[in-house]
């Protein structure tokens, strides 16, 4: 995926979840978070940031915040990316074969997936998670408790065994992640129930990804370790 307008800028101050203080061109600007998490450990004062201008001219916020550098690791905290990114790559990077269909947004019962995937007799239910927390090159999901997380996890594992192939999908927003771990300090349900649907049929995986200021890709694999 490809953004434009963006420019660089250095982080001041968050006063509340959906926006952030950033110095532009000399200038302080209030600019949307288009990440809800605490990102506690990426949005430090004096942070290199990235900021997309928003198309709407009757908005608020005159820019978006996208990225920001963690020492020398640039990582893309837009939390809508993930889901972009997936798309592109579950269309073209034969991973499921040759898709007739992906729909994004799904019903299933009571339920609704990020996508729901046709590729031959394969019948596909997906659910993404993007990743930001990072430490030596391990990632980790969650930064937060997140109850809809693990409800997604039990519903996946129902799909699994109504006879669907199901899959969770953790897209570091980040190069150089070379091993995935669920956050048990965090949210210890999150890391049980997460370790449960693997054994019971979901398919755990991890990516990470290519990142520019104006660009993020999906560039392969990366280990995961479910339980310690």
């Amino acid at each position: 995926m490809v953004y434009d307008g963006v420019v660089e800028g250095r982080f001041v101050s968050r006063p509340n979840r959906f926006i952030a203080n950033v110095i532009i061109d000399g200038e302080q600007r209030v600019c949307h978070v288009k990440n809800t998490g605490r990102c506690r450990e990426l949005l430090l004062p004096g942070s290199r940031v990235f900021i997309q201008r928003a198309e709407n001219p009757n908005r608020k916020t005159e820019y978006d915040l996208i990225a920001v550098y963690k020492n020398n690791l640039l990582i893309n905290m837009d939390s809508q990316a993930p889901n972009r990114v997936f798309g592109e790559w579950a269309a073209k990077s034969g991973f499921f074969g040759v898709p007739s269909m992906i729909r994004p947004e799904c019903q299933y019962k009571n339920s609704r997936f990020d996508f729901y995937i046709e590729s031959g007799s394969r019948k596909i239910f997906a659910e993404v998670k993007g990743v930001t927390l990072e430490e030596d090159g391990i990632v980790m999901f969650p930064d937060a408790p997140t109850e809809r997380g693990v409800k997604h996890l039990r519903e996946l594992m129902d799909c699994a065994a109504a006879g669907y192939e199901a899959h969770v999908f953790f897209v570091a927003q980040m190069e150089r992640a070379r091993l995935f771990r669920p956050n048990r300090a965090t949210h210890p349900e999150f890391a049980d129930i997460l370790a449960k649907a693997a054994k019971s049929g979901v398919h755990v995986s991890c990516v990470k990804c290519r990142v520019t200021p104006c660009t993020l890709e999906i560039d392969g694999f990366i280990a995961t370790e479910l339980e310690e």
